[in-house]
């Protein structure tokens, strides 16, 4: 006779489903829990008096809350931790921004190669991933240039004795990198590029190899967790190297 499937673990889910305002992470939760292969018991608390009733009752101070086996296993975050899932700690460093930057504006740059010329790979291609690289960084950093500039004070060595450099920063990249795509004004973007590059790269070189220091890089703009090293002395050295190598093909 063939065996009965065997029961499927069961866990009970308590959140916020007000007509104003459903909680994404108790949406979250349920998914997990579904996709994890739970049976899920889902209790949606549909008042703020339903919802601070159960607080009050539970002593918890958030919701969603996940119950396995009869056993409190808190939110969200707690529940991905209870089935040994990673969770990012609030502040913590991430090259993530980073890379995700570089492999987007690579495929564009290889994209708009195929469409131009039926190859992702040619020498425009190199050249429209510098600049698609740099306008973007630009953009990030202009979302909010109050904050870049702050961030940049940090180590930046222009910045240091001239502030008003940490702003004029964003709008000399993106005019560099606008114009590196383009194939225009070489006379302009290369010296930028050589410019910003090259104190960029003696900056974080002296900040993170010589004074041994351990802050953040301003690269992403002001909000990023991205630590300072070797990814943004590479920026910079590529913002070099891509510059000498539009000098070669003048």
């Amino acid at each position: 006779m063939p065996q009965p499937a065997p029961a499927r673990p069961a866990a009970v889910l308590h959140r916020m489903v007000m007509p104003s305002h459903t909680c994404p992470y108790g949406l979250k939760a349920l998914d997990l829990l579904r996709r994890k292969g739970f049976a899920v018991e889902d209790h949606p608390l549909t008042t703020r008096e339903q919802t601070d009733a159960f607080k009050a009752q539970h002593g918890v101070q958030t919701t969603p809350q996940v119950f396995i086996e009869g056993r409190r296993i808190g939110g969200y975050d707690d529940l991905r931790r209870h089935l040994g899932m990673r969770v990012p700690e609030p502040g913590a460093t991430s090259y993530r921004p980073v890379a995700a930057l570089f492999a987007m504006t690579a495929l564009i740059a290889m994209a708009a190669s195929a469409a131009a010329f039926g190859s992702p790979f040619t020498a425009l291609a190199l050249q429209w991933f510098g600049g698609i690289s740099m306008a973007t960084l630009a953009l990030l950093k202009l979302q909010d240039v109050e904050r870049f500039s702050t961030m940049f004070l940090n180590y930046d060595l222009l910045a240091r004795h001239w502030v008003g450099y940490g702003y004029v920063y964003p709008f000399a990249e993106a005019i560099a990198g606008v114009l590196m795509i383009a194939g225009l004004l070489p006379w302009l973007s290369v010296p930028i590029a050589l410019f910003i590059g090259t104190v960029g790269a003696v900056s974080v070189f002296k900040a993170v190899y010589i004074d041994r220091r351990a802050l953040k890089c301003a690269c992403v703009g002001g909000s990023s967790n991205v630590p300072l090293g070797f990814v943004s002395l590479v920026e910079n050295l590529g913002m070099i190297a891509m510059a000498l190598w539009m000098l070669t093909h003048l």
